[in-house]
Order: structure tokens, then C-alpha cells, then sequence
């Protein structure tokens, strides 16, 4: 798998015209060699499991995976990553995640200049919302997304919650090991739960991502959505995987500068 394709997507002329084109023009930040070096092979730790999903918010899943991918024995797969931002806030990270989602596709194609095309809110208005805290922005908001995690551009719908729509204990947001988050359930080729949460960390950030492939939202409920027998294909955690480092090793690197020259520009 070529983690850097060396081709960036399409931009227009307009987009070549937008103060924050330069970063697209920036050469990907370098993902750590130890992470590269997962892809070889799944992690012979396994993900915490969905149900115990609240042991995630509170750092108490050391026992399970916290960087790699693999497929569960109930036949789901599993990505995790944990990326350190230096010099990156959680109010940049609040920030970012509905920022991204309006405006411009540029936002969206700074993040990683070769696997990203869009990333569309469907309700603009109420993210752009100057009452809305900035931190609930994505709550029961759907992005439209195409982007290529390593099989070519795919189409992904991704349905934000609120923590507690998630199944989270709200009271574990803010606490010392996660100071915010954003969360919510993939639909594409492969249906996927996804959070991630950060807390401060030596003069900036913890960034950490958990998916669960192979769930969906059935009947407003969060829940195994794979035929009994069925597994997923090791490739697509892994693909995912890749993707992950690649495109949260760059928001690190960009994130800080972005940040101060665009927050008041939703």
C-alpha cells in the first residue's frame, strides 16, 4: 500500500485564489516510522470492545490496542491510532471539525492534499450558527464525503452525535482524559462507529481515534451490523489505518496556523 500517491487532488482557480491554498501547496507531514511499520502485520491486541466504549473516554483501555488495526473475533474490524499535537489546543480541534465541513472544499483538501475531494455539512446553517457553542457544531449533523483511504474515491455519509446519542456518559467528557470529542456512524462500503477525543499534553494535544468496523445504527440503536459467519476483510481496517495516520501526522502539522488565521472565518 502507497501510503503517499504523490498526486494531489483538484483544486480550481477559485480555490488557488483562498488565503489558506498554501497549505495545500505544502508537501505532507512525515508520518512517524514506528506507525508505518504497523502495517506490516494486524495487532495481536485487540480493540476495546464498543460495549465498554466509555473505558476509551476515561484511559482506562490500556489493556487493549491503542495504535493499529486488526479484525476482532466477532468478526469486526478495529482501527486505533493516538497522534501528539504539538502546540495544538481543544479549542483548534472544536474548531476544526465543523470548520472543515463548510465553505470551501479547500478546507476540506488542506487536511490531506491526495486522498481528500469534499467534506459537506447538510445543514451549513446551523453549524455556521454563531449561537451554537462551537463544540456541539457537529452534534446531528450529516458531512457528505468523498475521499480515498487506498481503493480509490469512495462516497462515505457520516452521522455526528451528541455523546450521549453515542452511548457515551456525558459526565466523562471534560474530564482529564478527554477534554472534548467529536463521534458518530460511517455508511459507505463499510459501515463503521467512530470517536475521536483529545486532552491536553505536553504544551499541546493527545489525539486519539477508535473505529469499530462493521457497525451501524439500526433502529436509532448503535449495534453489530454483520451478517453471523461474516468478517471483515483484514484490508479495510488496514486501509483505514493508513489513511489515519496520514491525514491526522498532517492536521498536526498544519492545525495551529490554520487556526489563527481562519477562526472567526466560518
Amino acid at each position: 500500500m502507497q501510503l503517499f500517491i504523490g498526486k494531489k487532488v483538484g483544486v480550481s482557480e477559485e480555490e488557488k485564489n483562498l488565503s489558506y491554498y498554501k497549505f495545500f501547496e505544502r508537501a505532507l507531514a512525515k508520518i512517524p516510522e514506528e506507525k508505518i511499520n504497523l502495517l506490516d502485520a494486524p495487532s495481536k491486541i485487540p480493540a476495546v470492545p464498543f460495549e465498554q466504549r466509555n473505558l476509551f473516554l476515561t484511559g482506562e483501555d490500556k489493556n487493549f490496542c491503542q495504535i493499529g488495526y486488526g479484525v476482532a473475533a466477532d468478526g469486526t474490524g478495529f482501527v486505533c491510532n493516538e497522534t501528539y499535537m504539538p502546540n495544538v489546543t481543544g479549542e483548534m480541534l472544536d474548531w476544526w471539525f465543523p470548520w472543515h465541513s463548510v465553505g470551501s472544499d479547500l478546507r476540506y483538501k488542506i487536511w490531506d492534499n491526495e486522498d481528500h475531494y469534499f467534506a459537506r455539512a447538510d445543514n451549513a446553517a446551523y453549524v455556521c450558527d454563531k449561537n451554537i457553542p462551537v463544540n456541539r457544531k457537529t452534534w446531528g449533523v450529516n458531512h457528505y464525503i468523498l475521499e480515498d483511504i487506498g481503493n480509490g474515491p469512495s462516497f462515505i455519509k457520516l452521522c455526528f452525535k451528541s455523546p450521549a446519542a453515542f452511548g457515551f456518559d456525558e459526565k466523562l467528557v471534560g474530564a482529564e482524559k478527554c477534554q472534548s470529542l467529536v463521534c458518530g456512524i460511517g455508511a459507505g462500503e463499510c459501515a463503521a462507529a467512530m470517536v475521536h477525543k483529545w486532552y491536553p499534553h505536553e504544551g499541546g494535544v493527545m489525539f486519539c481515534s477508535r473505529f469499530w468496523i462493521g457497525f451501524a445504527e439500526v433502529d436509532g440503536k448503535i449495534m453489530k451490523a454483520l451478517p453471523a459467519g461474516v468478517k471483515v476483510p483484514v484490508e479495510v481496517p488496514r486501509g483505514l489505518f493508513a489513511h489515519n495516520i496520514k491525514e491526522f501526522s498532517n492536521l498536526a502539522a498544519i492545525l495551529p496556523e490554520v487556526y489563527a488565521e481562519n477562526a472567526d472565518n466560518f
